[in-house]
């Protein structure tokens, strides 16, 4: 019936293009598939480090509070709040917009708390305790202005995060 090699080829050939379109037709839509998971994945990643910066923002207006009303001595303060600051995931550089805070946490860091400092003796515990103090005194000022843009901050970060 076909007596002419040209048209086996011809047929052989448009097969393995056929084969060929279909396999990357096929490549094609697993790539789309991946790229949907990828995208789903971001957008789950993304809301979970909103609810976590969320929660830490939370606590840190509640630290400001107390710190402005005076329940929360500015030491204590500043200590949790830039453990708080140094653990949100998505802002980074707090440290240059307070530097205060973080100025007084970087001095009074490597004084122990708890159990360490119940085992010091009287006389070092004081020796700390005016170091501490005399930081805090020269720093108040400052410390109270960083206060403020920290809570105009983390309100405005509340406002964004649950959108």
């Amino acid at each position: 019936m076909f007596s002419n090699p040209w048209i086996y080829i011809l047929f052989i050939g448009i097969a393995i293009i056929f084969g060929l379109s279909w396999y990357a037709y096929r490549l094609l839509k697993q790539v789309n598939v991946q790229m949907e998971k990828q995208k789903v994945l971001e957008i789950k990643k993304q809301q979970a480090l909103k609810v976590h910066d969320k929660k830490v923002i939370d606590s840190i207006v509640i630290i400001v509070r107390a710190m402005k009303e005076e329940q929360c001595d500015f030491a204590e303060g500043c200590w949790r709040l830039c453990v708080l600051l140094d653990s949100l995931k998505l802002s980074e550089n707090l440290s240059t917009h307070f530097p205060a805070i973080f100025e007084l946490y970087n001095a009074i860091k490597h004084m122990p708390i708890l159990e360490k400092r119940k085992e010091l003796e009287k006389k070092e515990r004081m020796k700390l305790d005016l170091e501490r103090m005399k930081i805090e005194a020269k720093l108040a000022n400052n410390i109270k202005n960083d206060l403020e843009q920290l809570h105009q901050y983390a309100l405005e970060r509340i406002s964004m995060l649950i959108r």
